[in-house]
């Protein structure tokens, strides 16, 4: 079973950036960022295949965000620029997607989870 890490997460102004991590032991056929903000459901903010040339974007970040993957070290990037206070939320990565359409960015398509990662936005 993989097992994720995350880092990276903080506090920052709007139009701030912060680089999440999210290191997998284990093979994955993707890697997915979701966040929670409180009193929210659970949302996919990205993800990407760990084999093939495939990410995707949620449009409340596209433009903003960027999804990248280091395969040599199993670890997977969300460097996120131009944060705004609506970015604010718990950040989870996500592993081992169970179903063909992992890239709809659902959570339930996700199979293992990290601890999550704080990201505040505020001035």
């Amino acid at each position: 079973q993989v097992h994720l890490v995350e880092s990276g997460g903080g506090s920052v102004q709007p139009g701030g950036s912060l680089r999440l991590s999210c290191a997998a032991s284990g093979f994955t056929e993707a890697i997915g960022w979701f966040r929670q903000a409180p009193g929210k459901e659970r949302e996919g903010v990205s993800c990407i295949s760990m084999s093939e040339d495939s990410s995707r974007y949620a449009t409340s970040v596209r433009g903003r965000f960027t999804i990248s993957r280091d395969n040599a070290k199993n670890t997977v990037y969300l460097q996120m620029n131009n944060l705004q206070p609506a970015d604010t939320g718990v950040y989870y990565c996500a592993a081992d997607p169970w179903h063909a359409d992992w890239r709809l960015l659902a959570p339930a398509y996700f199979q293992t989870w990290g601890q999550g990662t704080q990201v505040t936005v505020s001035s």
